[in-house]
């Protein structure tokens, strides 16, 4: 169930488990009458909150097996921002699993394992540190941006009331 182009790496029954893992979360089934492939990973986090713990847990053994292949500390922070994301926007229902959907943060997690293990160590690119910020930015503006909107609406309740009788 190996894409076109993807390296195979035949290391260890770790990187097994970890490629049979990503398949199994997010493009294990097809849905009928169309090429388009899911996983557990939407249904399970049609279970909400739980669900997307669960799966991001278990999304968190393919980040196991990188660290312990040692890759750059980059890919694993970049690994880390997958999950959180699948994880974060999962939350949401509904459209968080029709982001699973598309996202597979499982898969593109074994492809950066494969491609970093295939291609041997290799230094962090300018575009690894591009993603990683650009992620950080996004995710800190969208809690500054939570935050500051629960200020006002608690702001608001506290006018509406201080008006009542």
């Amino acid at each position: 169930m190996e894409r076109a182009g993807t390296p195979i790496v035949r290391h260890s029954q770790k990187f097994e488990m970890a490629r049979f893992l990503a398949d199994l979360l997010d493009r294990r089934y097809t849905i009928p009458g169309t090429s388009i492939r899911i996983g557990l990973d939407p249904i399970i986090g049609l279970i909400p909150y739980v669900g997307d713990v669960i799966v991001s847990f278990a999304g968190a053994f393919i980040l196991v097996v990188a660290a312990q292949s040692q890759l750059p500390k980059i890919v694993l922070v970049r690994m880390s921002l997958n999950i959180a994301i699948n994880g974060m926007i999962g939350v949401i229902p509904i459209l968080g699993d029709l982001f699973s959907v598309w996202f597979k943060s499982n898969v593109r997690n074994v492809e950066l394992l494969e491609r970093c293990v295939v291609g041997g160590r290799r230094a962090s690119t300018v575009g690894d540190w591009v993603f990683v910020v650009g992620l950080l930015l996004g995710i800190a503006f969208v809690v500054v941006g939570t935050v500051v909107g629960m200020i006002w609406l608690l702001a608001r309740v506290w006018k509406i009331l201080q008006g009542m009788p």
